[in-house]
């Protein structure tokens, strides 16, 4: 029965109508979910790894998602469906197949073998590594330079990537000719078909290897340990992710390397929050600094600076400290510095202090109080001056 496969764009999580781009996002955002790095010893992460990366390869290339859209797994895997022939044994069969069983292939050219072996042998990219570091607030916010460990495919250097032995090279296979395929025939009420696959002898590579090379193991390609160093720009923020072109796992064929992409982990700060390039910290202040206006010492990301408060600052209130903000990534200038005051209650009061508060209290009213004598008037209008404690004080305003 014909293996099962699942939708390529089922596969990566976005609709047929996705664009590259949105497409690249999702790959990015499954390989650092599923990356066999992150999930050492996790075989179920590491198949949906080959899942995505198999999906990622096609619809990634124009030629072949074209392929893809028209055929679907048929069109990028000529053996998808063998065994089973559908309704009347035609799903084995790519177009190249069925003129060449009527009508001698073209004039022999063998144009369905010719391409399947160009796939086969056409240089392919190196598959890309994703990894996450952790920053301190103030390394996303001024920018540093960190060093990453990472483990990936290089080609290897004895052999140059062909998998033979020093002083040997991979040889035709003599079961396909180099093709890569090798092909059935099938009798059918319909007439004669035939149906191609891989060369089991050759892996549909059409070259065979008498002499692996012993570095490694005639695969053309070595793991390696590597340290590398990134520059982490100033502004970065949470979640964000820098690209290294060409510094992923080496290609195949003379194909380019992936890439390395590393998404940063920003810490909170004790003190500050961060929202786009701006900074934000709540800081209490005591109630006679409230009243009498003050001079801060206000801590930012830079320092501390002085700030002066004036007389009669109400809780809650907020003011800005421009330029004083995390610099924008990737262009000039700084955000600013929002300090929201928070009036503390002192607690723990001696008598005497007690004592000093009353005749404070006696000594004000509500003149001193806009939003209070604002409140109790509307209290007074809504419940028909039913406040005791103020009908001397409504006297007053009559």
């Amino acid at each position: 029965m014909a293996e099962e496969r699942r939708d390529l764009y089922e596969v990566l999580g976005v609709s047929k109508s996705a664009s590259d781009e949105e497409i690249k996002k999702a790959y990015r955002k499954l390989v650092k979910k599923y990356h066999p790095d992150l999930n050492p010893g996790d075989k179920k992460a590491e198949a949906a790894m080959k899942e995505v990366n198999a999906a990622y390869e096609v619809l990634s290339d124009p030629e072949k998602k074209a392929k893809y859209d028209q055929f679907g797994h048929a069109g990028i895997d000529p053996t998808y469906g063998a065994g089973q022939g559908g309704a009347y044994g035609f799903d084995d069969m790519d177009i190249g197949d069925i003129f060449g069983s009527f009508f001698g292939g073209f004039g022999g050219t063998g144009y369905g073998r010719q391409s399947q072996s160009r796939s086969q042998n056409r240089p392919q990219k190196g598959q890309d590594i994703g990894i996450t570091i952790e920053l301190s607030f103030e390394e996303a916010a001024f920018g540093c330079e960190k060093t990453i460990s990472i483990t990936r495919s290089e080609t290897c250097g004895s052999c140059g990537g062909t998998g033979a032995k020093k002083g040997t090279s991979p040889e035709t296979c003599p079961v396909c000719g180099g093709t890569g395929q090798v092909r059935t025939t099938q009798r059918t009420p319909f007439g004669v078909f035939q149906s191609a696959g891989p060369c089991t002898n050759c892996g549909g590579t059409g070259k065979v290897i008498k002499e692996p090379c012993p570095d490694c193991g005639g695969s053309g390609q070595v793991r390696k340990k590597r340290k590398i160093n990134v520059k982490i720009p100033a502004g970065i923020d949470n979640g964000q992710t820098i690209p290294l072109r060409g510094q992923g796992n080496a290609g195949r064929n003379g194909g380019p390397s992936g890439d390395i992409y590393v998404t940063v982990s920003v810490r909170p700060h004790k003190l500050f929050q961060r929202s786009g390039s701006d900074v934000y910290l709540e800081m209490p202040i005591s109630f006679t600094q409230a009243a009498l206006g003050a001079q801060l010492t206000v801590p930012t990301i830079d320092g501390k600076v002085q700030y002066t408060m004036p007389e009669g600052t109400q809780h809650g209130a907020t003011f800005r400290l421009r330029g004083s903000g995390i610099p924008n990534l990737g262009g000039k200038g700084r955000g600013d510095q929002y300090v929201q005051v928070k009036i503390e209650v002192p607690k723990n009061l001696t008598q005497e202090q007690k004592d000093i508060l009353r005749k404070f209290e006696e000594s004000v009213d509500d003149e001193h109080y806009g939003e209070k004598k604002g409140f109790f008037k509307k209290v007074r209008e809504i419940f028909n001056k039913d406040f005791k404690e103020y009908k001397d004080k409504d006297k007053d305003d009559k």
